[in-house]
This record gives structure tokens, sequence and C-alpha cells, in this order.
């Protein structure tokens, strides 16, 4: 029995030709994807098979982006090659939505710190610390990744930090990091780091203007609880 590929549906039931036709937002997430991998296996289409992977994670792409190839390649009908196609494709459109948010040049409020850093570090599966470098009309000198960690800490040298800030002759910065459990609350080691940063930057006067922790879907601000 042959695997059910695309050029053997029904004209209508074609994701390539529907994109054509109909243009590419009349296309489900499932047709999309079928389109990547081009074909299903022995018992199920392309779009099938597609199906099958994002009820797998509740019809979510954030959560298919975070699968691994290793991952998606325990479901049937999926090989290395369409693994990778999967991955890339996704990869692709998160650094698209990344450079969109990336024209913030100015920040206002912690929202904007948000929209900028959580394409970054707001999904990942391991702690990471960065910092924003302002000059004094709060404007992005550059934005810099300071630190990776595991699971749930990440070690800062804020030596390194504001080595960078002298160099950049930054007069602000903001401190950016993600917590992979979810959880919004600080841990008193990150207040304990945030008011150790802060004291190191009054001596040479760079002022901490906010802390983020970013999650997926949310982030919570030192500045605007009043704790830094």
């Amino acid at each position: 029995m042959k695997k059910l590929t695309i050029k053997s549906w029904a004209l209508d039931d074609r994701p390539r030709e529907k994109l054509v036709a109909k243009g590419k937002t009349a296309l489900s997430d499932a047709e999309l994807i079928a389109i990547l991998i081009g074909s299903g296996n022995r018992e199920e289409s392309a779009v099938a098979l597609s199906k099958r992977i994002l009820q797998h994670v509740g019809n979510n792409l954030n959560q298919l982006a975070k699968l691994s190839v290793e991952e998606l390649m325990q479901f049937k009908g999926i090989g290395e090659a369409k693994a990778i196609s999967i991955t890339t494709a996704l990869e692709l459109g998160k650094r698209r939505h990344f450079e969109e948010e990336n024209v913030i040049s100015k920040i206002t409020s912690s929202s904007d710190v948000c929209r900028l850093m959580q394409p970054v570090i707001g999904d990942l599966q391991h702690e990471e610390f960065w910092v924003l470098y302002l000059n004094n009309s709060n404007k992005v000198l550059a934005k810099h990744q300071l630190s990776k960690g595991g699971l749930t800490a990440t070690l800062v040298d804020i030596r390194l930090l504001y080595k960078r800030a002298l160099e950049l002759y930054a007069l602000g910065i903001v401190l950016c990091h993600n917590h992979p459990s979810g959880k919004l609350k600080p841990s008193n080691l990150d207040i304990q780091l945030t008011q150790k940063i802060k004291a190191a930057g009054s001596t040479l006067d760079i002022k901490i203007l906010d802390h983020l922790i970013i999650t997926e879907k949310a982030y919570f601000s030192f500045a605007d609880e009043g704790i830094i």
C-alpha cells in the first residue's frame, strides 16, 4: 500500500493548489504543515498526519515549535527530513516575528520591553539573562545576552554587564530574564541580584530602569510593582 501523497488527492483537497487559488490565509495550520511534509503514511494523508501532530500539542504552534527533531520523528510518517522542514519553518516564523517587534527603538514602558524581548526568550526551556542598554532618551543602544543557564538559574557577571555599559556610554539599563517554569513571581535570588546590580550602577551614574521576568504569555515588571 502506497503512501497517500498530495498528488493523489482530489483537486479541491490539495493544499498547494488551494494556496495558489485562494491565498495563504485560506489554509489551516494543518494544511500548511501538510505542504511542508508532502506526504503522510500508509494509513493517513499529510493533512491527517498534520492534524494529529497539532492535536498532540493542543493545536498550539508555539508548543509545536518546542518539539525537537527527535520528538517530531516519533510520529509515524515523519522522518528526519520532514522533521527538519517543520522545525525550520517554525523558526523562520519566530525570527520574522522578532524582526517585526525589533523596530522598537525607544523604551517608554515595561510593555515595550516585553514586546522586544518576549519573542527572544519567552518560550525558551532554559534561563537566559539579557540587558538592554539605553541612552539618556531611553533609546535602545544595544541588547546583549549576558548569560545562559539551566532550567532554573543563570549566573550573572555584574562586571561584564557594566563593562559593556561603559563601552556604549549607556546611562540606563533594563534587565530581563525568563522563567521556563512559567512562574512570574521573582525569587529571593532575583531580588537580591537586582539590588546588587542597582548598587553597582549607582556609583557609575547608570540607572536601572526596570527588571522584567518574562514567560511565554506574560511578564513581571519590578518597576511596575515598585520593588526596584
